[in-house]
């Protein structure tokens, strides 16, 4: 299945049904009166979050969804049916954007989370509405309401606990294959991951999480460089960031700085994020080595990065429960403000 982020999509609500211009004739009822029904209800149209999902894919084959028009009213006061809604069933944490690409109308950063974008368009009264002491017979109905319309954009920003940040080549997809079941393409060239990967770590029953692995950064990719900032959005929502450098290139504190940089430069919190600073591909260092990596890192950031290998597994097992303390503390804070916001009932 392919990667889809972001989709433009026009909707529009059903109209309203016209009410019915109808008039009574039965056999021995010489004065029946008027009896046109009322039109129906133009169909709405609904966005939902549901689990399973993970792309926008099938916003790219079809781009226009219109809702059913209601029924029109019918004689002896029949009145028409409601048209059919319109579902459109979206990855949890999708965004709806306006056609600016900037206002955001809604966040559907929970599963089940339903809201209503459009409302279907009222029917319109039949004639039997207008009868009165003056007009006992009027020849008028309404037409239904016009529906609401418009375009929007969908985007989507993975719900992952944590992020995988760090330059092209420095082993993010390997360290997320070895960690989870995730098996994205491992390659030895840069720009190898053009869509992001999630991955489920289990490191017991009740010890879960997913992490997200971004396409590589470059320096200059808040300007639009590479592939730019795109996806960085999908970690936006995260506990916190690995980042991971590559332990074999010859300058890793300025591999660090790079990306520093860019997570400040995209803003929306990323530079603020707890990190956890990790050397990868020791595998292919010798202990000397590793240590004087170790030290340099541990000078340009102010703490020891721990250091892993993607290829051998070592350091990994360590790394993902220093990340899964991380993970529990963003959950426990979750979990207190959703208890300080419940409203709890008399108790003796």
């Amino acid at each position: 299945m392919k990667f889809l982020d972001q989709a433009k999509i026009y909707i529009r609500s059903g109209n309203g049904g016209a009410g019915s211009v109808s008039f009574r004739r039965e056999k021995f009822i010489p004065n029946g009166g008027p009896d046109g029904g009322d039109g129906g209800k133009g169909g709405d149209v609904w966005i939902e979050a549901v689990e399973g999902l993970n792309t926008l894919i099938d916003y790219r084959y079809q781009q226009h969804f219109k809702a059913q028009t209601g029924h029109h009213g019918q004689g002896r006061q029949m009145h028409g049916g409601k048209g059919d809604d319109i579902h459109l069933k979206v990855p949890v944490g999708t965004q709806v954007l306006d056609e600016d690409k900037e206002t955001v109308l809604l966040d559907l950063d929970k599963p089940g989370k339903i809201e209503m974008l459009l409302k279907g368009g009222n029917g319109g009264w039949g004639n039997v509405r207008f009868k009165g002491p003056i007009n006992q017979a009027p020849t008028h109905a309404n037409p239904g309401q016009e529906g609401q319309e418009r375009w929007i954009w969908l985007r989507l920003k993975l719900i992952a606990d944590i992020g995988l940040a760090g330059l092209p080549n420095a082993g993010k997809s390997t360290f997320l294959s070895a960690a989870s079941a995730a098996r994205p393409k491992v390659a030895d060239y840069p720009f190898t991951t053009l869509t992001p990967n999630l991955g489920m770590v289990d490191l017991s029953p009740s010890e879960r999480f997913v992490i997200a692995d971004i396409p590589g950064l470059i320096e200059g990719a808040s300007e639009g460089a590479g592939l730019g900032t795109r996806f960085l959005g999908h970690v936006e929502r995260s506990a916190s960031l690995i980042h991971l450098i590559d332990g074999t290139q010859d300058d890793v504190v300025a591999a660090y700085h790079v990306i520093r940089g860019e997570l400040e430069a995209y803003g929306e919190g990323l530079g603020d994020k707890a990190e956890i600073l990790a050397l990868n591909k020791i595998d292919a260092l010798s202990p000397e080595e590793r240590e004087e990596k170790a030290a340099q890192l541990q000078a340009a950031a102010g703490r020891r990065p721990m250091l892993v290998s993607g290829v051998s597994g070592e350091g990994v097992p360590a790394l993902l429960r220093a990340a899964w303390a991380e993970v529990k503390k963003t959950r426990g804070a979750l979990a207190e403000e959703s208890d300080a916001g419940q409203v709890t009932g008399w108790q003796p």
